[in-house]
């Protein structure tokens, strides 16, 4: 298969013959070429539409910057809108499509746009569309939203994976051209941790581009022997294809490495993207400089690109948009592109330069002090009209046009954390200023050094500076000689009288979008930027913004610095959502926490729950029994009539720390701390700022300076956020440390008559947990199974004899194995979550259902325990009128009257006689269980008034099933009401 446009050399392996498809056309490329360069080679130039005209659009560049030539990659599941054509590479079996037209690329209907575009102008969006108003839903609405955006997604599932990664360095260096490789050699050969990391999939920047020579040797020779010597420094890690796309706080960088997006498909088990987390101590920009174009009639035609992509795609890649191509500059490195495509065999008819005395080029025409007015061609560029110095007209014909305005340093990552740019009059261009983030420095032409010697020097120079700064000593890196040209460069941003001249391609913003919103007040650049959508694209105005920033300049009288700049943001380029979301879809969208006994558990054939992020052993099923309430009513008989063992590690626990530990914790809690003696439990409640109840745990006072905390499951990262927040911004003066030690300690609830006979085998003898010596509400640090460190809690969920051990999780499988053991004689049961509800019910321990964010200490049955003797979150508020109200809801115990009958949960309580409505509620259901100690169904809910309404009857209505119980209101402590059991 002939490929009309491809030349000779470049950097391609023509012995890797790869087909590849576009608009359902088969083609041909090598090895080491892009899409867009092995289309152009193919003769293909019309490879989109721009968004709002539908305008017929080429490649404009040959980097991550590119705005016209956005294709969908692949199909089914991994299929990806929006690529920039010159940045993916092709593979054999690659499949892309053009987008945004219908019905094909050349024959687009919506290209009817352009035939309205003086009535879609910049801002039409805010003028039109609103009349009459009842067209805008049925028929503006679906128009716009039909219209709007570019590529399209398949609605299936992504096969692939994608993954995250930390990275940790001394200087990361970002961009492998000229500067980056002579920063990274200099800091690799100093001993340093380097991380040096670039978009494109060979190093090398402009490198790979031009034809100078660097020494006795070319530069992608240069650039091949760095690398080597790069790779094989223990100390140096070199990532291409791989972005950093973002500036963060503290020294991190995002970066998106493209793993197999140049294969069909990734290996079995390997990430087609990573996103890095990488810590730099000091970070070294890199990044290159973005040519930006010139602005005149019709410059957007296919086969309009810029001259430093025109000279990249002959030198690199062996292609050429067409086989005669016109320049149009107002600086000397155009023609560099001039004497390339020459050399290549490329027809170069004339080099029109704006400058009246520019060089001459031998062998090629230069049309000093002319300008370039207008192009033709349908889908492709035929001709452009050149207006010479003496004011006559002459007609090109063409088929490419490759024009240069000069170049702007690569801002993007400098701008990251609010950097403002300077503006740098020996480029004529904005350069990074003084506001760039803590450690990172620039180099090269990304700081305005147009030069390969001052690239080489720069970045080499830069890396000493940085590594200096960490007291790593260095030497800047033996360097080849190169060019060392000054930039001669006459401004020059757009032809004047065009009547459509293009700043922005991809959002089709031109100069005359300018002048209108200079027209209509919108001067400032943000303004400017909004009105137009300048600049808001996906490239974010890499090649556009400087132009039109002049426009700007020229209409308002002002010089361009000011006239001002917008700044950019992250991400550099756009990253993909698969590639945020990395491993955490499906199944692993949240992480999934197993309990340290989870394996023990699994053995035993337990069935679990989702509580969070937890798995939760649900209840015990065992041989004979079929009915999920049998497994539940058996642990709880044999709980309360000898001993159970439930895993509680999920339970929130804190560590909190510090000589002002005591102190702290009297203002967290409700109820008073400050004078817990040690060796001592106590219950807390915590209240909200508003004085609503949110948790409630206990604190456990192992030293004077040390307390554990333990919270709800539910709220176990609430709690500890909300005390985090009060330690350094509410007290701040306090001396006390906290870090959440949830998953460090495996926790176990033994609860029965015969839970103390169990621990006394496994707790070691020096230890004496009687009932004299470690009474209810205790706690020690203690050791078991001959020396491993414990920490025992003498707290009860159930209302039974109970006690809570605690072991470092890595020994929490071992334990419960050694407990069930040592429980044999017992007849120990393990429970889960559901007989541990039941147990709480049958005691009247308040939980998530009751702490259900609407409830206070005295709806809860705790208002004696809100301190009126000190401070605490949320004591004020909760002493409003409407919190104390004589009528308040209570919590309060309801059992059938019928004992047959069931309580339902979320039921309302209705008088026993009266209307069933909103207006005569008295109150609702919270929990609900069969209790087989009381064999009745019996709940906990909240009543008005009811502690002084014992024994009262009401109706438990459940509307929308048709319920109707009647239940009588009792305490809410069902079982050992005055705490005898759980003092034994």
């Amino acid at each position: 298969m002939k490929q009309a446009n491809r030349l000779s050399g470049g950097l391609i392996d023509r012995s890797a013959t790869l087909n590849f498809s576009f608009d359902g056309k088969s083609y041909q490329g090598h090895a080491g070429d892009t899409l867009a360069s092995a289309l152009l080679a193919n003769g293909v130039r019309l490879m989109g539409r721009s968004f709002k005209y539908h305008r017929p659009r080429s490649v404009l560049t040959a980097g991550s910057e590119e705005p016209n030539a956005l294709v969908e990659l692949r199909s089914g599941g991994r299929q990806e809108p929006n690529t920039r054509a010159t940045v993916a590479e092709i593979y054999d079996g690659l499949t892309a499509n053009s987008q945004n037209r219908w019905p094909s690329l050349e024959r687009d209907f919506m290209a009817i746009n352009d035939r309205f575009s003086n009535f879609l102008s910049a801002g039409f969006y805010y003028k039109t569309f609103m009349w009459p108003r009842a067209f805008w839903e049925k028929l503006y609405e679906p128009i716009i939203r039909k219209a709007a955006g570019l590529g399209s997604l398949t609605g299936e599932g992504d096969p692939d994976v994608y993954d995250k990664g930390f990275l940790h360095c001394d200087l990361l260096v970002i961009g492998a051209g000229p500067a980056g490789l002579a920063a990274a050699l200099t800091a690799g050969r100093a001993g340093a941790q380097v991380i040096i990391a670039d978009e494109d999939f060979r190093l090398g920047g402009c490198l790979l581009a031009d034809t100078g020579s660097l020494s006795d040797q070319s530069g992608a020779d240069w650039v091949e022997q760095a690398q080597a010597e790069l790779a094989e420094l223990p100390n140096v890690r070199v990532m291409p294809r791989t972005t950093v796309f973002g500036s963060y706080d503290h020294g991190v960088y995002g970066a998106v490495e493209r793993n197999a997006d140049h294969l069909i498909a990734p290996e079995a088990d390997k990430p087609r993207q990573t996103l890095w987390r990488i810590y730099s101590k000091r970070a070294l920009v890199a990044a290159g400089a973005i040519e930006r174009p010139i602005g005149f009639e019709n410059n957007d035609r296919p086969g309009v690109m810029l001259a430093g992509a025109t000279r990249a795609y002959a030198n690199r890649y062996a292609a050429t948009p067409a086989q005669s191509v016109v320049v149009f500059a107002n600086n000397d490195d155009a023609h560099q592109t001039a004497r390339d495509l020459i050399a290549k065999g490329v027809e170069v008819p004339a080099v029109v330069d704006i400058r009246p005395e520019a060089p001459a080029i031998e062998g090629i025409e230069v049309l000093a002090g002319a300008q370039i007015i207008d192009t033709k061609g349908r889908l492709g560029l035929s001709s452009v009209t050149v207006r010479l110095a003496n004011g006559q007209t002459r007609v090109i014909p063409c088929g490419a046009l490759a024009m240069s305005g000069g170049w702007n340093p690569n801002l993007g990552l400098t701008c990251h954390q609010r950097g403002r740019p300077v503006w740098n009059d020996n480029i004529h261009a904005f350069v990074p200023g003084q506001g760039l983030p803590s450690g990172q420095s620039v180099a090269g032409a990304a700081m305005g050094e147009m030069s390969t010697h001052a690239a080489l020097t720069g970045g080499a120079a830069k890396a000493v500076e940085a590594l200096s700064d960490l007291g790593i000593s260095a030497t800047p890196a033996d360097l080849p000689k190169a060019e060392d040209a000054p930039v001669t460069l006459t401004p020059f941003w757009h032809v004047s009288g065009a009547k459509r001249a293009w700043l922005d391609f991809q959002n089709d913003v031109t100069v005359k979008d300018v002048k209108l919103a200079h027209q209509e007040n919108f001067t400032s650049v943000e303004h400017l930027k909004r009105y137009t959508t300048l600049g808001m694209a996906t490239d974010q105005g890499k090649t556009s913004n400087v132009g039109a920033l002049a426009v700007m300049a020229e209409l308002t009288g002002k010089s361009i610095p000011d006239t001002g700049t917008t700044i950019f943001r992250p991400p550099y380029t756009p990253v993909s959502m698969g590639t945020l979301a990395g491993r955490a879809v499906g199944k692993e969208f949240h992480p999934t926490r197993l309990t340290p006994s989870h394996k023990w558990a699994e053995e035993q054939g337990a069935v679990f729950v989702e509580v969070g992020n937890w798995l939760r052993a649900q209840w015990f099923p065992q041989k004979g029994e079929t009915h999920w309430r049998q497994s539940v009513d058996r642990e709880v008989l044999a709980t309360r009539n000898s001993v159970g063992i439930c895993d509680v590690t999920t339970l929130g626990k804190i560590d909190v720390q510090g000589a002002d530990a005591a102190e702290f914790l009297n203002k967290i809690y409700a109820n008073g701390f400050a004078k817990l003696p040690v060796g001592k439990v106590r219950y807390g409640l915590m209240l909200r700022e508003d004085g609503v109840a949110y948790d409630d745990g206990t604190a456990a006072r192992l030293a004077e300076d040390h307390f554990v905390v333990t919270t709800t499951t539910a709220n176990a990262v609430v709690v500890y956020r909300n005390m985090e927040f009060a330690r350094q911004c509410l007290w701040p003066d306090l001396d006390v440390q906290l870090i959440s030690t949830t998953d460090a300690w495996a926790q176990y609830a033994v609860a029965g008559p015969n839970a103390r006979k169990l621990l006394q085998k496994i707790v070691d003898p020096e230890f004496d947990i009687s009932n004299e010596a470690f009474p209810f509400m205790g706690c020690a640090e203690i050791t078991v199974c001959g020396g491993c460190r414990a920490r025992l809690f003498r707290i009860s969920f159930s209302g039974e004899l109970a006690y809570e051990i605690a072991v470092p999780t890595r020994y929490g499988d071992a334990l419960m194995r050694q407990m069930m053991a040592a429980g044999e004689e017992f007849n120990v049961t393990p429970y889960g979550t559901e007989a541990l509800g039941v147990m709480r019910i049958e005691k009247g321990h308040a939980a998530g259902n009751e702490l259900n964010g609407t409830t206070t200490a005295l709806n809860l049955g705790l208002g004696r325990m809100v301190s009126t003797k000190k401070d605490c979150i949320g004591n004020v508020l909760s002493r409003r009128d409407g919190m104390t109200a004589e009528d308040a809801l209570n919590l309060v115990g309801l059992r059938p009257v019928d004992a047959s009958k069931s309580v339902p949960a979320g039921g309302h309580l209705m008088s026993a006689s009266g209307p069933v409505d909103a207006a005569h509620d008295q109150g609702y259901v919270t929990s609900a269980a069969y209790s087989p100690i009381l064999e009745s169904s019996i709940g906990l809910g909240f009543v008005k008034s009811g502690f002084d309404r014992m024994g009262e009857q009401l109706r438990l209505v459940n509307p929308l099933e048709g319920q109707e119980v009647l239940v009588e209101i009792v305490s809410p402590h069902f079982v050992d009401p005055e705490g005898e059991k759980l003092r034994a």
